[in-house]
């Protein structure tokens, strides 16, 4: 028993949710103690500030030169880095590489983000509504789950990237399709204890429709799960989408993106080699930088984490 004028211990995340200084024990809203959590993991902050220069690099970068990343420079062909005009060298076909830089990060991102964000949505509606539902709806949907692991994924969506010919939009369909079942697994293993609870036993004895119950009671549960999850998918999204058009399954001519670059530089690693090292670099960083955010999500909205330190 704690003697005369000793209060007790306080909880870490009751000491956590209340505002420094404030009277009355105001307290800070979910949103803002997770952010000030984010913003106190150092790490976390410097993968955000990395990704959010590599957006802006991606979509200012083009007004920084006159070359567009489809235009040819014949009397320039693979000359290095500030010959001719050329802020970072050009290609054996004479392309501007910093205009082809700017416009492959750009294509790069809008594939991982829109591939991250339509798996992470579909993994968390599948996994949630086979949660829900359980019996033999629940084994139907695991079972199509596992026939899809089993498929030979990479090759279908290397015969299909081949047959349309680098089309990114068709790259995103496929790497969209194959690639949510892992994720759909583990969300439903986690909802599956959610299905129990209060609120979701009262929603279906109250008549609440199961769509309406799955959309706001289960899905909202693991928001956090699902934010880390679709933070983490677009770096691997990068590097899927990196490794298919590095053996020649993805974006091809005239488009590009880093992935390609990649491809065309190993080519000529010993004799131009900042036509591979440049993509390289910017697929590292990104990489980092995505890996970096989500690990500080997954402190922040972890209320057992002492990573982000006190609010």
């Amino acid at each position: 028993m704690p003697g005369a004028g000793t209060a007790p211990e306080e909880a870490p995340e009751i000491a956590e949710v209340l505002e420094p200084g404030a009277t009355g024990g105001k307290r800070l809203s979910p949103t803002r103690l997770y952010m000030r959590r984010f913003a106190r993991n150092k790490s976390a902050l410097g993968g955000l500030i990395l990704f959010a220069l590599l957006v802006l690099f991606s979509v200012f970068g083009r007004f920084l030169t006159d070359w567009n990343h489809e235009e040819a420079d014949f009397t320039a062909l693979t000359v290095g880095p500030g010959v001719g005009g050329h802020l970072l060298g050009t290609n054996g076909a004479g392309n501007d590489v910093y205009a082809q830089l700017v416009h492959g990060l750009g294509r790069s991102l809008i594939i991982a983000v829109t591939v991250s964000l339509l798996t992470t949505a579909i993994a968390g509606l599948f996994g949630t509504t086979a949660a829900y539902f359980g019996g033999k709806i629940e084994r139907v949907m695991l079972g199509f789950v596992h026939f899809l692991l089993i498929l030979p994924s990479f090759l279908i969506i290397a015969l299909v990237g081949t047959h349309y010919r680098g089309d990114w939009q068709v790259l995103v369909v496929v790497l969209t399709l194959f690639g949510w079942m892992l994720t759909a697994r583990v969300i439903w293993s986690l909802a599956t204890s959610l299905r129990e609870r209060e609120y979701v036993m009262a929603a279906r004895f109250m008549g609440v429709s199961p769509l309406r119950t799955i959309v706001r009671h289960l899905v909202p549960n693991i928001g956090s799960l699902l934010i880390v999850t679709f933070t983490l998918g677009v770096a691997s999204t990068v590097q899927s989408e990196t490794a298919l058009s590095f053996i020649g399954f993805g974006v091809k001519q005239p488009d590009v993106s880093l992935g390609s670059m990649l491809a065309d530089g190993q080519s000529t690693l010993s004799t131009a080699p900042w036509l591979f090292y440049l993509p390289a670099i910017l697929v590292v960083l990104l990489t980092v930088a995505m890996a970096l955010i989500g690990d500080g999500l997954r402190d922040a909205l972890d209320p057992t984490s002492q990573s982000g330190g006190r609010a």
